[in-house]
């Protein structure tokens, strides 16, 4: 069985691979405060060891989190042409009220809907994915289906 790649952008790949960098520099300190608590005497009420190795956990679990999606992630350059594919910037006009939105095409460990990007497995994704400028498409959500029309597409 072929393992399973995400496709990301190199943007994307060098956030994950720098966010694991920061994470491992964060890592001695926790392990420090792991160690001092652990001195202040008994564990059983001692509320400062919880607490530190706790976010012990935490980190060294965002750690593995991210290590995984670095793996499992496969950097994918776009062609240069007008066809909707990972790492194209998408402008689109909703049909119902003439607005006009752009997004970023991106793989999924990367999405970010607060700065317009969106991946392939959300419902705009799968529908824009291998359309071009000047197609109108049907998008079907979870509240309901709407047209937009494709504007303009260009490479990021």
């Amino acid at each position: 069985m072929q393992p399973y790649f995400n496709k990301v952008t190199q943007a994307g790949y060098d956030k994950i691979a720098a966010e694991i960098e920061a994470v491992k520099k964060e890592r001695p300190g926790r392990i420090k405060a792991l160690s001092e608590a652990r001195a202040l005497g008994d564990l059983s009420e001692n509320a400062e060891y919880s607490a530190a190795k706790r976010d012990l956990r935490h980190l060294e679990s965002r750690l593995r989190y991210l290590e995984k999606q670095l793996r499992y992630a496969q950097v994918y350059e776009p062609a240069d042409n007008a066809v909707i594919e990972i790492g194209k910037r998408v402008t689109l006009q909703f049909q119902d009220d003439q607005s006009e939105e752009t997004f970023e095409l991106v793989g999924n460990p990367e999405a970010d809907i607060d700065h317009n990007k969106i991946s392939l497995s959300s419902p705009i994704g799968k529908a824009l994915i291998d359309h071009t400028t000047g197609d109108t498409v049907t998008i079907s959500s979870p509240n309901g289906s709407y047209q937009v029309k494709i504007l303009s597409v260009e490479k990021i």
